[in-house]
């Protein structure tokens, strides 16, 4: 069955290695990432360790990337094809721990395959930035297994081996935190530990115990948890104060009510998946919030009167694993996100195969014609996901294919479109997708920022500048004002104001002194007044930041204006070794040093 479930997951998931990398998180993990792109150093994994790079503290995910791009480079397929097995293997652990636990084989391998081939789980796997989902749950799954073992016999030795597996699992993403909550839903059904149960499960091979030594029992868990929780947050507080800050309370409730509802849709009817949600702020129409409250209401209500371990554990499962994902705390701009059923999911594929299951033996059906139901299931969510994994092949195709499922007021897409666009110089469109962006979203001034950015770099430097000041003048993100300062400097420095560009790379330093565009940019400024040294120090600084064949090359000329021909020749070597198209290189440098 294992081998079943791996053949199917990677017939459907294929086609994943001709798909390239998105515009969105790929550059910042993986295009853009100069420690993934050193390898697996020991300057790596420090660095995998203490930064909080992507508002996220995840080192394992971070020495994942760095292992992959020193198998694959900038082989996208390679990326992908590994985040494939890893997903492929989460299934048939998944198979396995269900089986181990229940005994029912045929039904935890149809779980298994929903889970394998649901199209919701694209995103997870498509996507190579969300290699962290993807690990986090091999971690999960090999948890609950060593739970399965330590319950039959419980020993500090086991024990240990569950809150590594655990510990591990966060260090990839912390979408795993409620792991300790799940395994008292485990000891409840399908282990039967709970004291009460005793005479229920007579044979049982796990070990009873009562609820709050059950309870107690997990307590190094639950601090895991919470430690794994406060780095969290200390990780994201920006993004979390962004979210916080631009949705009320009020609106982010109703917005959890409706997604609860829309996951349960997006189970039981995988169609119209998008890569973007947009969250609709105060806008939710009164009447879907009560109808998602009354849903969500008579499903939990079912869940009770039916007496059934299995739907009880398998809807608290679902609801109680989407709780830190669900947006009462919100991170970034979606109402909801495929990437976040991964897990979730789970409890509503084994609700829905062990009540067919259990149905047919009610009404006396052989497993065989049970079966068939299900195997044609399999076989079109077979065919929707391969056709789900083929809108990631690349940002244009994935962003086009978001406005069609969802255009209304899907300022993400739009968004990310034109972004796409502009690196295809197709400047015409990029400007309509980026005007369909605003006319969607009132966007804040953390975001304006980058709207800055995108008129600087297409010479509109008048709209840049007053984009940027509108940041300086009202907004107090030091990332955006860091941004802000950097425009300023490079618009004034284009109009020939060197002491106004002077001033406003200072300030983006004072923020952060390791900005390489700021650096850069009083290191030219000092070149074209021909004080060398000082160009010196700024390019070495530069090029200390993001060592780059450009950086490198900068840093040789002023060292050959300053006399120092020795350390120039270094530098180029420098360069050459770093280049991937030198010539290029070359002509880059060359322009800069003299425009």
């Amino acid at each position: 069955m294992s081998l079943i479930l791996a053949v199917i997951t990677l017939g459907v998931y294929n086609q994943v290695a001709r798909n390239g990398f998105l515009n969105v998180d790929d550059n910042d993990y993986l295009i853009d990432n100069q420690h993934v792109h050193a390898g697996l150093t020991l300057a790596t994994v420090k660095w995998a360790f203490t930064t909080h790079h992507a508002d996220n503290w995840h080192p394992l995910t971070w020495l994942s990337h760095a292992i992959d791009w020193e198998l694959f480079g900038r082989n996208a397929g390679g990326h992908h094809y590994v985040s494939v097995l890893f997903h492929a293997l989460n299934a048939i652990l998944l198979f396995f721990l269900l089986e181990s636990a229940t005994g029912f084989a045929w039904r935890s391998f149809f779980v298994a395959a929903f889970f394998a081939i649901h199209p919701a789980n694209v995103e997870s796997v498509a996507w190579a930035a969300e290699r962290k989902n993807v690990l986090s749950m091999m971690f999960f799954l090999l948890a609950m297994i060593a739970y399965n073992w330590y319950a039959r016999q419980p020993s500090s030795r086991r024990y240990a081996m569950v809150a590594l597996l655990f510990a591990l699992g966060l260090m990839a993403k912390p979408q795993i935190i409620t792991l300790p909550f799940v395994l008292l839903l485990w000891d409840y059904w399908p282990l039967k530990r709970f004291g009460s149960q005793k005479n229920d499960c007579a044979e049982s091979d796990f070990s009873p115990a009562p609820f709050w030594r059950l309870v107690l029992e997990k307590v190094p868990l639950f601090l895991l948890s919470a430690a794994d929780a406060v780095v969290t947050m200390f990780a994201q507080h920006r993004a979390v104060h962004y979210g916080e800050s631009n949705y009320a309370l009020p609106d982010r409730f109703a917005n959890a009510l409706v997604s609860y509802a829309r996951y349960v849709g997006h189970a039981l009817w995988p169609v119209h998946l998008s890569p973007a949600y947009p969250h609709p702020g105060n806008t939710i129409p009164h009447w879907q919030v009560w109808a998602a409250a009354t849903l969500l209401l008579l499903i939990t209500a079912m869940v009770v009167t039916s007496r059934k371990r299995y739907f009880l554990v398998g809807w608290l499962w679902f609801l109680g694993i989407l709780v830190p994902m669900i947006g009462v705390i919100q991170v970034g701009d979606q109402a909801m996100a495929d990437r976040y059923a991964y897990i979730p999911f789970i409890g509503i594929f084994w609700i829905v195969v062990w009540s067919a299951a259990e149905l047919g033996s009610g009404w006396k059906v052989s497993p065989r014609w049970v079966a068939v139901p299900a195997a044609l299931a399999l076989v079109a969510l077979s065919l929707v996901t391969a056709r789900q994994v083929s809108y990631w092949h690349d940002s244009e195709t994935l962003w086009k294919y978001a406005l069609s499922v969802a255009p209304e007021r899907n300022f993400m897409a739009h968004s990310y479109l034109a972004g796409i666009l502009t690196q295809e110089n197709k400047h015409e469109e990029a400007i309509k997708e980026y005007l369909a962006a605003e006319q969607a979203h009132e966007y804040p001034l953390e975001q304006i920022v980058y709207f800055a950015d995108y008129e600087l770099r297409h010479n509109h430097v008048e709209d840049a500048i007053k984009q940027a000041q509108m940041v300086v003048a009202g907004c107090k993100d030091p990332t955006a004002l860091e941004v802000a300062f950097r425009v300023l400097g490079i618009a004034n420095t284009q109009l020939s104001k060197p002491t106004e560009a002077k001033q406003n790379y200072q300030n983006a330093l004072k923020i952060n002194p390791q900005d390489p565009y700021a650096l850069m940019g009083m290191g030219l400024l000092a070149y074209r007044a021909q004080d060398y040294p000082t160009a010196v120090d700024f390019f070495s600084r530069t090029a200390a930041v993001d060592p780059s064949d450009f950086d490198y090359l900068l840093l040789a000329n002023a060292l050959q204006q300053a006399g120092r021909d020795g350390d120039a020749r270094v530098a180029y070597a420098q360069a050459e070794h770093a280049s991937a198209n030198w010539s290029e290189a070359v002509k880059k440098a060359h322009w800069f040093l003299t425009n």
